[in-house]
């Protein structure tokens, strides 16, 4: 096979099967990590010979959607040579919080607006099922199922919207997604009422989703993550001041007293 900078050419035959694995990524059929089949059962339900998809799966390989794995192959996680330091980055600098959840709030708009203009009854299922686990693991009490169940109705949200691009971004962030429901909860949680309003939110996204009410949908998308970074934002401001009295009280530690 002749090289071109260094990297693979592919025949016809082996461009139009890579192709095809393309485009079951980038809709989101395939995801990061998922593991193909095993060569000669993925040749068959490919319908190429094996020689043309291993052809197709070196070009594969060479683009960075394909990583080679103690004898198996997975879906690369897309853009990761950006997507990983970032995630680490905005991850470990509480001060972009502000920033995190600003961006959230467009693209669940966003996303939740498109879904309820393009869902069909596959992704309705699926963001009915979400809703139902958020609901069974509320009765259950504080629990990391329920913040999976929460990461979970928003990612349903955005593959129902049908933006290729929106869906592909939001789940290169999922590690930052799942990272921020799950802190956020724990954060939250210390507020009685706060568990009650977001299941509230998440119903109302989700009814309005279901009964196809885009303006409805984007409004209560919205408020629920407005909801969220007010909430975060008088909880941080209470323990910043609870921690100035203690301060007062011992000298700040560093202060002889009596």
């Amino acid at each position: 096979m002749e090289q071109d900078e260094g990297k693979p050419v592919a025949d016809g035959a082996a461009a139009r099967t890579a192709r095809q694995i393309e485009t079951l990524i980038l809709e989101g059929a395939l995801s990061p990590g998922d593991p193909l089949l095993p060569e000669r059962e993925l040749a068959e339900r490919l319908s190429v010979s094996r020689p043309t998809l291993r052809q197709a799966l070196k070009l594969l390989e060479s683009r960075g959607l394909i990583l080679a794995d103690q004898g198996r192959r997975l879906v690369a996680p897309l853009g990761r040579g950006l997507t990983d330091p970032l995630i680490a980055l905005i991850a470990d600098h509480g001060e972009v919080v502000d920033d995190y959840l600003e961006f959230r709030a467009t693209a669940e708009r966003m996303a939740a607006g498109l879904a309820a203009r393009r869902a069909n009854d596959v992704d309705r299922a699926r963001i009915g099922e979400a809703m139902a686990a958020i609901d069974r693991a509320h009765e259950a009490g504080p629990e990391p199922a329920e913040a999976a169940a929460d990461v979970a109705l928003h990612l349903a949200l955005y593959e129902a919207s049908h933006n290729l691009v929106l869906m592909q971004v939001m789940r290169a962030l999922t590690g930052l997604l799942r990272r921020g429901v799950m802190d956020n909860r724990e954060t939250m949680f210390r507020r009685p009422e706060t568990r009650e309003a977001l299941r509230a939110q998440h119903r109302a996204i989700h009814d309005a989703v279901l009964a196809g009410d885009a303006a409805a949908a984007e409004t209560a998308a919205e408020a629920h993550i407005r909801y969220v970074h007010q909430a975060l934002g008088e909880i941080a401001a209470a323990e910043a001041r609870l921690a100035t009295s203690l301060r007062r009280l011992d000298g700040g530690g560093i202060a002889r007293r009596g």
